[in-house]
């Protein structure tokens, strides 16, 4: 039973260190932007900040459930759960609000067309959205429900390192080099898969596919037409 315990705990461990490790990397792909001179928090749209509290909100609640759960308190836990899926709904309209008004604005990066940021904002919200409700959908099942949530914030790891990597150089081919690195960070799990369970978790293979899908769907999207058509009109283009 004490083996089991340890094992357990460890588990927990795991997971709350992976919180804890993109929160640190999303928040510091922001400050250091920041602290850099390249953007002005003060004359940020108020929806600007709103987006940003409900994502600290959010990173917040995925270090804390593994905590709670480490701890015995799964009351708790459970009602930050559904506190949870709202904080997704929000973060999932922010985000698609704030890519629209973005392009109205004209307040997205140079670097990015119009239909490529279109097609990134629109994308990158709804699968965070759809991972949240489906890890929550599937709490049942533990495996599933923790690779599902962290898997969804894997998914918007982007915008961060939009801040981090020298995106100006890397016109037409970014999306390569941000989803190496997530599939990266899905690599850390199917390593722990592999020495917890003995094998990669079809829930981690999962995610592998939904980062390789969304970036192709970017891309694509950002060349289709109606896309570009619909970002002209966003744009006054």
């Amino acid at each position: 039973m004490a083996t089991i315990a340890e094992g357990a705990a460890r588990a927990e461990r795991f997971w709350q260190r992976m919180a804890i490790g993109l929160a640190a990397f999303i928040i510091l792909g922001f400050l250091q932007f920041a602290l850099r001179g390249f953007v002005d928090p003060a004359k940020a749209p108020w929806w600007v900040h709103l987006h940003g509290v409900a994502m600290l909100a959010w990173l917040g609640l995925l270090i804390a459930q593994p905590t709670l759960e480490a701890r015995g308190h799964m009351g708790l836990h459970r009602r930050l759960g559904w506190a949870g899926a709202a904080l997704a709904t929000l973060i999932t309209a922010l985000g698609i609000f704030a890519g629209l008004a973005s392009l109205v604005l004209h307040r997205f990066p140079p670097f990015f067309t119009p239909a490529h940021f279109l097609a990134l904002t629109i994308v990158e919200a709804i699968v965070f959205g759809w991972m949240v409700m489906a890890a929550i959908r599937w709490r049942g099942d533990t495996q599933w429900h923790r690779r599902l949530m962290i898997g969804a914030t894997i998914v918007i790891l982007e915008p961060a390192l939009g801040r981090l990597l020298p995106m100006p150089l890397m016109i037409g081919w970014a999306d390569i080099p941000v989803g190496l690195i997530q599939l990266a960070v899905v690599g850390v799990i199917a390593l722990h898969d592999r020495r917890t369970l003995g094998r990669v978790h079809p829930a981690t293979k999962a995610l592998a596919a939904i980062v390789v899908v969304v970036r192709l769907s970017i891309f694509l999207l950002g060349l289709a037409p109606p896309v570009a058509a619909l970002a002209a009109k966003l744009t006054g283009g």
